[in-house]
């Protein structure tokens, strides 16, 4: 097993070109073509986690946060980050960060957490952008369902629960083959009308090689004649935060008793209470103050989350419980998640979690 075996599954998995653009998701440390002996999952790295993977023969680990955020300008071990490169260097052991990318999958570190919760009909709470494509094409007549087929197998055409979503219309194509070429049909020399169908299908911005690349495979044509245009259409697979419901209302200090039990938090930071139960809730892993105002157009009760500034408290508005829960504690399950991820495509492979607790953060009770 090589590590970038590893690294490509969870890309597939949460693909790199959806992390934010301030983000640093990638293999930081080691090569890709090595050999794998094992994977630590955790949620940092640090020195502790580097010889935690020495001591149980791991050479990958897959972390959450990037060790690497900013450029490095050198590496002579003044700070925690220049130490664990060095020891991960010394001792051959590889870093990969995913972040972002698995902040903004449906089922990534959001995901974990609604279900951790039991919460019911998730959806995305802020799509992302730029994330889908149309594809059309045009071919002839008796190809369409093999062409269609294809294009299927390659991603396209899922629209929400909804799969092998196409349109088709038809029409007549003309051509004229030139000197040299082998045109499936029409004579050389000579325009050519063929009965066709123009197929259009949506499909995420980033399986665009994949499905071009099927599209060729399937189609009769010498040259292929398709275009793909970007759409402002929101992907509601991709994005920040979640939204969901409870299958029944909970009372508010019985929900944030929940909370604490599930996270294991020994205090949570939250607005005034409202008085009114909760049903519909909005949850963002990690700093997600910025979702704020988008959980309240959502009608959702409570928005859970992490490293809320001060004044941030006051966007509530008594429209919305905000409830604070701490960094480490709102992702701590993404740990469970790596695994998971890489156990179901490698069942026998070493795939461990650390045993390190990274949280910097104590509390004095």
């Amino acid at each position: 097993m090589k590590i970038g075996e590893i690294t490509q599954t969870l890309e597939d998995f949460a693909a790199p070109a959806y992390q934010e653009s301030y983000d640093n998701a990638r293999l930081l440390v080691g090569n890709s073509a090595k050999k794998c002996t094992g994977v630590l999952c955790t949620l940092d790295v640090t020195e502790a986690v580097i010889q935690e993977a020495h001591d149980r023969k791991c050479n990958l680990v897959v972390a959450h946060h990037p060790i690497i955020f900013k450029g490095l300008q050198k590496i002579t071990g003044s700070n925690y980050v220049e130490r664990t490169i060095i020891k991960a260097i010394q001792q051959n052991i590889a870093i990969y960060a995913i972040h972002t990318n698995l902040d903004n999958v449906i089922n990534g570190v959001n995901g974990i957490l609604a279900t951790k919760l039991g919460l019911t009909n998730t959806q995305i709470l802020l799509p992302k952008p730029n994330t889908l494509n149309k594809l059309y094409t045009f071919v002839p007549k008796a190809y369409t369902e093999k062409i269609k087929n294809a294009l299927f197998e390659a991603g396209a055409g899922n629209i929400g629960a909804y799969s092998e979503c196409s349109f088709s219309t038809g029409g007549t194509g003309t051509f004229k083959a030139g000197t040299g070429t082998s045109p499936f049909v029409g004579n050389i020399g000579e325009r050519h009308l063929e009965p066709e169908e123009k197929i259009e299908v949506i499909f995420p911005a980033v399986l665009q090689s994949a499905i071009i690349e099927a599209l060729w495979k399937a189609h009769p044509y010498e040259e292929v004649a398709y275009d793909v245009v970007p759409l402002l259409n929101h992907f509601n697979q991709v994005g920040s935060g979640i939204i969901g419901s409870l299958p029944h209302p909970v009372e508010e200090t019985a929900f944030l008793e929940k909370i604490k039990h599930l996270l294991k938090v020994p205090v949570i930071k939250h607005t005034r209470l409202l008085g009114k139960p909760i049903q519909k809730v909005a949850i963002c892993g990690g700093a997600g103050s910025f979702l704020t105002q988008r959980a309240i157009a959502a009608g959702a009760d409570i928005f859970i989350t992490a490293d809320v500034k001060y004044h941030d408290f006051f966007e509530a508005n008594n429209t919305i419980i905000i409830a604070d829960v701490g960094h480490w504690e709102s992702e701590q399950f993404t740990i469970d998640l790596l695994e998971a991820v890489l156990q179901t495509k490698f069942p026998t492979f070493a795939v461990l979690k650390s045993k390190v607790s990274t949280n910097p953060i104590q509390y004095f009770l």
